[in-house]
């Protein structure tokens, strides 16, 4: 067994595994009963399905030129990711859109009460 027939079935196992924490995303977006908990199966297994995903492209292409493009797209989803979903739940948060009684802490609420304009979605 030679080390490319090892390098597709590795791909192979990545590509599907990718797909399968994308269609847990999917589902928990549909499925989950509030924002944060939507927002959170949104981004958590959405860029680790991609990260694998993008490892097995790395793996079946094997193109050095094509490894550094797929590697800055891997750091660019994991820096605006984790920004976007933060704006967002600090937004709903703002628009008062977030379920109160499903948060186990609360650390915004008196950051709320301070504010002399409204802001966040309408």
């Amino acid at each position: 067994m030679s080390w490319t027939v090892v390098a597709d079935v590795l791909a192979a196992v990545c590509l599907l595994s990718g797909a399968f924490f994308a269609l847990v995303a999917a589902i928990g977006v549909l499925r989950l009963p509030d924002l944060l908990s939507r927002m959170h199966a949104a981004t958590k297994p959405q860029v680790i399905g991609m990260m694998l995903v993008v490892v097995g492209l790395a793996l079946r292409l094997r193109d050095p030129s094509v490894l550094g493009l797929l590697l800055l797209v891997i750091i660019m989803q994991m820096a605006t990711s984790v920004v976007s979903s933060h704006m967002v739940g600090r937004a709903s948060f703002r628009a008062g859109q977030v379920r109160q009684d499903l948060l186990v802490v609360d650390e915004l609420s008196e950051s709320v009460e301070d504010w002399s304009e409204p802001r966040g979605a309408p």
